[in-house]
């Protein structure tokens, strides 16, 4: 309670400490304006939208109206939030190529999501009675009559969105602390705020508009940054030698930060982050929204060069600004090579302009993550055991009540600046895949899955991954390498055998059921 309400007094006074600093440091002025002007447009969007929001299926949906470059780029800027800029770049700049593995690990993953998950879940959540959430489908899914399903996802959706989400409040922090020098705690208020509110006020339309002009620039940003910089040392040849010589070992994908060789279970904990994909509820709801699924092809094709591209060129960032920056970055600073290499690149108007793109980052997977827990609390929690009969306009208002609650939450977990955006991404990440991910992925291609099955997958996976964290941060975990393999793998594999258990050992799902399953491969929707 005394978190949340210092999060509040904090916001006030962050607002205030901003226009201390616009007044009272000129330099800063330039990068100022160019915040205030993007910030101002992006909830201008929100006011927009709330206009055009009538009740659920607007707010969670959009009435599926989103078109291909909609869809595709507002689930890629969802996905890749602040780490993209700041992660895995700060990543890079300490282990070179050896951060390339997640990128090829979550080039991979989201081929696989578009490819095999996007169609399929389109066309089976409007045939399972027009299904909203992911909750909504895989009770519809089942014809499940309890709210165990809701109550279990909720849960989860929950503790894991709280846990991503302050991640993305956490780099909002570091990028205002470090831009502007505003005490970090102000910082993360001032970020939250912005997000909170377009995602407040308006919806799923909102978000997903603001998520595409993000996206946009977001991977002009990430392109322009190591072009500029390898420029400025002489060209690439140039910048290739200089990386070569400051760090030899940078270009051996193979080889850690600390010169240690990657063992398989390292290697294989890199490119399980691919895994996560099929269980992101924020990015599988984009698929559900689409218009049609004939838009799909296209869709598929605009995602997977952005994620290539920016993937590739934030690596890219991370590398080159070793030998540009002159003086080093040391432990959860090096997140913040980006950030640093965009004010000596460019003049501060410009700059404002780029690093917007960071903040874009950061609000478009916050807003997003804002919206599905939200709508767990609202549709999977309060509508379900509180108020059965409410109609579709307090819904939507006790929807937008719950992104304030989660919002407050989330920024009191993130209250340490020594909190790694990557490691917090990582965690939460593991958590949805492991949970969400089996379930989603049996649920739409084995005819025989049960809800039975499912519930116990969803319940091993998650359990899984709370539980192997913690093991990992023993000393145990030093003697036995199996335990520092990333949770994700454990968590998935476990959730898996279980739904096969759980599904085998219960009765075989109703012909109703089954004439639904069947009915999606031939569906045009």
């Amino acid at each position: 309670h005394s978190s949340i309400c210092f999060t509040i007094s904090s916001l006030i006074n962050g607002c205030i400490v901003v226009f201390i600093h616009v007044f009272s440091f000129s330099d800063n002025i330039s990068i100022i304006v160019a915040f205030l002007l993007y910030l101002l447009f992006m909830m201008a969007i929100g006011v927009y939208f709330y206009y055009r929001t009538h009740n659920m299926s607007d707010y969670i949906l959009g009435g599926r109206k989103l078109g291909a470059w909609v869809t595709s780029m507002s689930a890629e800027a969802s996905d890749m939030s602040g780490w993209m800029l700041m992660g895995l770049p700060g990543f890079a700049y300490l282990a070179g190529l050896n951060a390339g593995w997640i990128a090829v690990g979550l080039a991979l993953g989201t081929w696989a999501n578009w490819q095999f998950i996007a169609r399929r879940l389109r066309k089976y959540t409007e045939l399972a009675n027009n299904s909203l959430t992911l909750p909504d489908f895989l009770q519809n899914r089942y014809h499940d009559k309890s709210p165990l399903i809701r109550v279990v996802m909720a849960i989860f959706i929950l503790i894991f969105f709280i846990i991503y989400t302050s991640s993305g409040f956490v780099a909002g922090g570091k990028l205002f602390n470090t831009i502007f020098g505003i005490p970090y705690e102000y910082a993360l208020c001032l970020g939250a705020f912005v997000i909170v509110f377009y995602t407040f006020v308006g919806g799923f339309l909102a978000v997903c508009w603001t998520d595409f002009i993000q996206g946009v620039m977001m991977f002009f940003a990430i392109l322009i940054v190591p072009i500029a910089a390898a420029f400025t040392l002489g060209g690439f040849g140039d910048t290739y030698t200089a990386i070569s010589i400051t760090n030899p070992e940078f270009f051996n994908p193979f080889t850690k930060s600390d010169g240690s060789y990657t063992t398989v279970l390292e290697l294989i904990s890199l490119l399980a982050w691919g895994l996560g994909y099929f269980g992101q509820p924020h990015i599988l709801v984009r698929f559900m929204a689409i218009t049609s699924s004939s838009e799909l092809k296209k869709a598929t094709r605009i995602a997977m060069t952005w994620v290539v591209i920016s993937l590739t060129a934030a690596v890219c960032v991370g590398m080159v600004g070793s030998v540009y920056l002159t003086t080093p970055l040391n432990g959860t600073n090096s997140e913040t090579v980006f950030l640093v290499m965009t004010d000596h690149l460019f003049s501060p108007f410009w700059a404002g302009i780029v690093l917007s793109a960071v903040l874009a980052a950061i609000m478009s997977t916050a807003s997003a993550q804002l919206l599905v827990g939200a709508s767990a609390v609202a549709q999977d929690l309060y509508k379900q055991f509180i108020h059965k009969d409410i109609n579709p306009r307090e819904l939507v208002l006790v929807t937008r009540l719950s992104v304030i609650g989660i919002a407050l939450i989330a920024i009191a977990l993130g209250l340490d600046p020594n909190n790694s955006i990557l490691n917090i991404v990582a965690y939460a990440w593991a958590g949805f895949g492991a949970t969400f991910g089996p379930a989603l992925l049996f649920s739409l291609f084995w005819r025989r899955t049960t809800r039975n099955g499912i519930l116990a997958g969803m319940i091993v996976g998650g359990i899984t991954v709370l539980v192997w964290k913690q093991i990992t941060l023993l000393d145990i975990a030093t003697v036995y390498p199996i335990l520092q393999l990333y949770e994700i793998v454990p968590g998935f594999i476990l959730s898996s055998l279980a739904i096969i258990i759980g599904s085998k050992l219960d009765k075989a799902p109703s012909k109703e059921i089954t004439d639904i399953f069947d009915s999606v491969k031939h569906s045009n929707i």
